[in-house]
C-alpha cells in the first residue's frame, strides 16, 4: 500500500486501480492529507460512502460493502488482489457478489527493479545503518577487557543489550527506526537470527547486523560486520578471510542475466572447497546454511532471493544484499553483508563501511 500510494497511513484503507487510474478511499481523518501526499490518486470519502449506504438501509456498512458500492458505480464485477489479501474480506466480498481472484506472483512486479529515486532512498537508509555500525564499533574499541574476558564500557559490563542501545540510538538520531538489531557474540553468533544477550567478551567474534527503516521514506538499509575486540585466534582469522573471499566471489557473480541461484551456488561451492562443510552436527546446523542474499526495499526481505531454491535472474535495477556466513559452535559465527545495485554492465556496491576484523 505504501508503494502504491506513496504515504504512510496507520489505519486500513481501500486502494483500487481501475482502467489505469488509482483510487484511495480514506476516512475523514486522512482524506485531506491524502489529497496532498497522494496527488496521483483520486481520493474518495469513506464516510461519504458509508452515509450513502446507511441511507439505503445498510446500517453496518464496512469495507466490503463500500468496495461493492464503488465497483458497482464503476461497473466492475471482478477484482484482482494480492496473494496475501485478508481472507475474511475476500469471503465477504464474494458473498456480496464480487469475483475475487488472487494474483499469480507479485502484485506489483515492477517493485523488484528500483528506480534511481528508490536507490537513493535505500542508500540514505543504508547510511543510517552505517552510522549505527560506526557508533557500535566505537563503543567496542573504547571498552576495556576485564575478568573472564568480559568487556567493560564506561565502568559497566558491556552487554549485547547495551551495545544494541548504542547502535539503535545513533540510528534514531538520524531519522531511522532499528528493529531487533543483532549483537551476537561467540556461540550466540552461530544462530544467524539470534539478537544476542548478556555480556560480550574479548577475543571472540561478535556479529553486528543492522537493518533500520527510514521514518521518512519507509525504505530499509542493511549491513553486517563481524568484529573481535582484542585478538582473534588463527582459526577465527581464517574463517573471517574465507567469508570475505566468499563475499567477493558473490559480488563477481552479480551480473544482469545471471540466475540468482547461481550466485549462491558459487559461494557455497567455494566454502566447500576451502574445507568448510555445511551439515548437521550434534543436532544443529553448521557451515553455510542460509541464502547468499535477498532483495532490499520497502521490506527488509523482498524479491529477488539468492538461495539454493531461488528462481529468476538478476536484472538491472535489482538491489540485493550479498551476505555469506560461516557458523561453527567451537569458533563462533562470521557474516559480512553489503548491498549491491545490479547495473547494465555489472554492479555497484552501495555500502561504504570498511571491513576490519580486530578492533
Amino acid at each position: 500500500m505504501l508503494y502504491a500510494v506513496g504515504m504512510f497511513v496507520p489505519d486500513p484503507f481501500i486502494y483500487l486501480r481501475v482502467r489505469g487510474r488509482d483510487y484511495v478511499v480514506m476516512s475523514d481523518l486522512e482524506i485531506d492529507r491524502a489529497r496532498r501526499q497522494a496527488a496521483h490518486c483520486h481520493v474518495l470519502s469513506l464516510g461519504g460512502y458509508q452515509e450513502k449506504l446507511r441511507k439505503a438501509g445498510d446500517r453496518n456498512a464496512g469495507f466490503a460493502e463500500v468496495v461493492r458500492c464503488i465497483l458497482r458505480e464503476m461497473r466492475v464485477r471482478s477484482v484482482l488482489v494480492p496473494h496475501d489479501f485478508p481472507l475474511g474480506l475476500a469471503i465477504k466480498l464474494r458473498t456480496l457478489g464480487v469475483s475475487v481472484n488472487a494474483a499469480d506472483g507479485a502484485f506489483f512486479p515492477e517493485r523488484e527493479r528500483k528506480s534511481p529515486v528508490e536507490v537513493a532512498k535505500i542508500r540514505a537508509a543504508l547510511a543510517m545503518a552505517e552510522a549505527g555500525m560506526a557508533e557500535g564499533i566505537r563503543a567496542l574499541k573504547s571498552s576495556k577487557i576485564g575478568k573472564d574476558r568480559r568487556l567493560v564500557y564506561q565502568g559497566e559490563s558491556l552487554t549485547s543489550e547495551k551495545l544494541r542501545a548504542v547502535i539503535d540510538i545513533a540510528i534514531l538520531q538520524r531519522g531511522g527506526v532499528a528493529n531487533r538489531t543483532i549483537v551476537a557474540g561467540g556461540r550466540q553468533g552461530c544462530d544467524p537470527h539470534e539478537p544476542g544477550h548478556g555480556p560480550l567478551r574479548a577475543h571472540e567474534p561478535i556479529i553486528l547486523d543492522i537493518f533500520p527503516r527510514s521514518q521518512v521514506t519507509g525504505y530499509f538499509g542493511d549491513i553486517t560486520r563481524t568484529v573481535v575486540r582484542g585478538r582473534a585466534s588463527e582459526a577465527v582469522r581464517k574463517l573471517y578471510d574465507t567469508v570475505l573471499q566468499g563475499q567477493k566471489l558473490g559480488f563477481e557473480k552479480v551480473r544482469a542475466g545471471v540466475p540468482t541461484r547461481e550466485v549462491h551456488g558459487a559461494v557455497r561451492e567455494f566454502f566447500d572447497r576451502q574445507g568448510y562443510k555445511t551439515g548437521k552436527r550434534a543436532g544443529r546446523m553448521e557451515g553455510f546454511f542460509h541464502g547468499t542474499g535477498h532483495g532490499l526495499g520497502l521490506e527488509i526481505h523482498e524479491a529477488p532471493r539468492l538461495g539454493t531454491n531461488s528462481g529468476g535472474v538478476l536484472k538491472p535495477g535489482h538491489v540485493v544484499t550479498i551476505e555469506p556466513g560461516l557458523y561453527y559452535p567451537g569458533l563462533g559465527g562470521v557474516r559480512l553483508e553489503d548491498v549491491a545495485l545490479v547495473t547494465d554492465t555489472g554492479f555497484r556496491n552501495l555500502t561504504r563501511f570498511e571491513k576490519v576484523l580486530e578492533v
